[in-house]
């Protein structure tokens, strides 16, 4: 029995830093012992099957092999689809209403308590909004994110001390939730 998984891969092929070729990137998964293994878009969007159940293993392993074949370190998240789903299913904002450059999601390694936001003073920042999900902060952005105050205080890297985060916005949210249906 295999599972679909969605690799999501922090940073790369931005600014001309750390650049993976995304045919190296589907090779490098094939090399791993992963099946069906496509890529979507530059930015580090990953789809492949595996009879793994671990996705912080599966994660562990592609750091590892991205470190050793290109020569520098990148931050990985896999998640599988049925997480995927649940993240568009779950969204609390009017998705269909909105254009995906409006809409972000930042994933997360793990779990995020509102503690770790109590300093963001939400109102401050309206109409922006954000909402926290099972390991995801949905992010609403009426102006898109490079306009966003809101993005840009809730990027502080002290928030997020020791947790990997990684976004997406809404189209690629989705389009990642349908590459790892089952």
């Amino acid at each position: 029995m295999t599972t679909r998984y969605a690799a999501l891969l922090r940073g790369i092929n931005v600014g001309g830093h750390k650049k993976v070729p995304m045919a190296e990137l589907r090779e490098l998964l094939t090399e791993l012992g992963h099946g069906d293994v496509a890529t979507y878009l530059q930015s580090g969007n990953a789809v492949f099957s595996s009879a793994s159940d671990d996705e912080q293993a599966l994660a562990t392993a592609l750091e590892r092999a991205i470190q050793q074949r290109f020569g520098f370190g990148v931050d990985c998240l896999v998640r599988g689809g049925p997480y995927l789903r649940a993240v568009v299913d779950d969204g609390p904002f009017p998705a269909a209403e909105l254009e995906g450059k409006q809409l972000h999601v930042t994933y997360f390694s793990q779990p995020v308590g509102p503690e770790r936001l109590a300093s963001i003073d939400a109102a401050a920042f309206l109409p922006e909004e954000f909402r926290l999900g099972d390991r995801a902060l949905y992010l609403y952005a009426p102006n898109g994110l490079g306009r966003s105050k809101l993005a840009e205080a809730l990027g502080r890297p002290s928030l997020f001390k020791g947790i990997v985060a990684t976004s997406r916005n809404w189209n690629t949210v989705v389009k990642l939730a349908e590459l790892t249906r089952e």
